[in-house]
């Protein structure tokens, strides 16, 4: 072809978000680190997804509404920093499509060019190595050779073969991916993408594969989210419970086949249940990702109902008396007090007019932070953290929540940073203005948030919370979840890693010792206030233990508080100030 209009660039994209859809465990796999947040495959697979439920079932006369569209789907989904560089770079070529009913060989290099050009603004420091050293070497190249190609196909082709070679060459010049040996799994996900969407300008759309990430096909101990649950942590993570409507393929859904749906369902969580009564399917699954369960399930059809229960929140609340919950009894409980319990769509029905000056979000993951951040001011909690990065469009959701002139974003964790900016962006001209306090950590949010006060102009309030970012170093304790060697550290699968920044201190058989080796290497001689934050895992006994060590070493020197945090996969969080 020697030009595509809105039809072949629909295909290339729904093409293509299924092709990473069907790999995005194995981008999951390409993770530096050896601790349990692998979750760059699954980041850039939900914003795919996202995108493409955006122009699924809709017809377009011009490529650039398709391409508008698409990049508008991305824009609201995108999760992690993956997933927002994904978004860019779609927007920059959204940006070079721009009232275009089709295009040609020269528009379409022209357009990738954008597309480099649109990430590369979107991120402060770029890094090289990247997904974005992947967009601007293959984009380049593609300009550079376009008169030799006769069509579209070939060109896309050749975008695909560079942006191979741009991955495969990402560990020569970030030095962490050598010493580990992997490419990045950014730079991995979007040649995934064009693989798709490769195919598609070649006539083989890429369909959904319902066996992805069975657990035949991955080693037990591999993460695309956040840790598996084991077979003694029935208890924990979240209890998804949903009824789904089928659809039918005129409506844009897919065939339904009940075992290839139990297979995935069985191949992701734990306690699955499955009853199917005609066009109604009710679904029970304890999993630790429930976005990844109902994407997969909204294939088939729309969702007449979904409860979301924190199982480890659950538990504590049965341990001091309450009942427990399950789907019908929600359901029976919102019918009596006439409140029915919202879709996530519905959410944002709980918008209203605006009616106080500011307000103050805070990502958060554990009952005990969320405590924590309630009683220093916080307004609204976005549930979220390592494993699970919010997407551009909840912290939307959020901000409209606050009814707020003035927001006040706290993310807490380096990967989630870009997501709420973009949030931020996507809300600039309208009544409320948003800014993200760029706290990396939890300790960070929680000495920021300590520092709001709403009584001040909200240029103030966003000058002494970021300045408070500075006065912590922060660090934690996590489990390793592979045998491998970093910085000259033997790292050994299921020992504890003392971890500061994304250096590793050490790693030990104890938490504890980890945590007193994290302390020694974060400690400074103007160093006034420890605070540890505990997670789910650290039993009482462990916690008196790290109380009486800490006191022992820097007991007469600075002022120790020991909190519950009940966060997941992190041991402690350790905050000096």
């Amino acid at each position: 072809m020697k030009t595509i209009d809105a039809k072949w660039l629909k295909e290339m994209y729904i093409s293509g978000a299924n092709n990473l859809y069907n790999h995005y465990p194995e981008v999951d796999q390409l993770n530096v680190f050896p601790v349990p947040d692998g979750d760059t495959g699954m980041n850039m697979n939900l914003t795919a997804t996202s995108g493409a439920k955006e122009i699924q079932n809709r017809e377009f006369d011009a490529i650039s509404e398709v391409a508008r569209s698409f990049s508008r789907g991305l824009l609201m989904g995108a999760r992690g920093n993956s997933g927002v560089i994904t978004s860019q770079i779609f927007r920059g070529f959204a940006d070079g499509l721009e009232n275009k009913k089709k295009i040609d060989l020269r528009e379409f290099a022209d357009a990738w060019l954008k597309a480099k050009e649109v990430a590369y603004k979107a991120v402060l420091k770029p890094v090289e190595g990247t997904i974005l050293t992947v967009i601007r070497e293959s984009s380049a190249a593609l300009n550079e050779n376009i008169g030799k190609f006769e069509s579209i196909e070939e060109a896309m082709d050749y975008l695909l073969e560079q942006a191979r070679i741009s991955l495969d060459h990402t560990p020569e010049l970030l030095p962490v991916l050598k010493q580990v040996g992997v490419v990045d799994s950014g730079g991995a996900g979007l040649v995934r993408l064009f693989e798709g969407m490769a195919k598609a300008l070649h006539g083989e759309i890429v369909e959904r594969n319902a066996d992805v990430g069975a657990a035949e096909e991955k080693p037990r101990d591999s993460l695309y989210a956040g840790a598996q649950l084991s077979e003694d942590e029935e208890g924990y993570g979240y209890c998804t419970q949903f009824i789904l409507r089928l659809g039918k393929p005129e409506d844009g859904k897919k065939a339904f086949v009940e075992k290839n749906f139990t297979k995935f369902l069985t191949a992701h969580g734990k306690s699955t249940v499955i009853v199917c009564d005609e066009d109604i399917v009710k679904v029970h699954v304890h999993t630790l990702t429930p976005g990844n369960m109902l994407n997969y399930a909204q294939q088939f059809g729309e969702f007449v109902t979904i409860v979301i229960e924190n199982m480890s929140e659950e538990h504590k609340n049965i341990q001091h008396g309450d009942i427990a919950t399950d789907m019908e009894a929600n359901l029976a409980r919102s019918r009596a007090e006439q409140q029915p319990i919202l879709r996530p769509q519905e959410e944002a029905e709980e918008e209203g007019p605006i009616d106080k000056n500011s307000a103050l979000i805070a990502v958060s993951s554990g009952s005990g932070l969320d405590e924590m951040f309630r009683e220093i001011g916080v307004d609204v909690i976005v549930s979220g953290g390592q494993t699970m990065n919010p997407s551009t469009e909840d912290f939307i959701r959020a901000i409209k929540k606050t009814h707020a002139k003035n927001v006040f974003l706290l993310p807490n964790n380096t990967n989630i940073v870009m997501a709420a900016s973009q949030a931020c962006e996507v809300l600039t001209g309208s009544e409320i203005t948003a800014r993200v306090i760029p706290s990396k950590t939890i300790p960070q949010g929680i000495v920021a948030a300590m520092n709001y006060n709403p009584e001040l102009e909200p240029e103030d309030v966003f000058k002494d919370m970021k300045s408070a970012l500075k006065t912590v170093r922060s660090g934690s304790v996590t489990y390793a979840i592979k045998d491998t060697e970093i910085g000259g550290i033997e790292i050994k699968k299921g020992y504890y890693m003392a971890m500061k920044d994304k250096n590793i201190v050490s790693c030990v058989k104890n938490k504890v010792q980890a945590l007193i080796d994290l302390v020694e290497s974060l400690m400074r001689g103007s160093s006034a206030i420890l605070t540890i934050i505990c997670g789910e895992d650290v039993s009482s006994q462990e916690e008196a233990e790290a109380q009486e060590a800490l006191t022992d070493r820097f007991g007469e020197d600075v002022e120790i508080d020991i909190k519950r945090g009940e966060q997941p996969v992190y041991s402690f969080l350790v905050g000096v100030e």
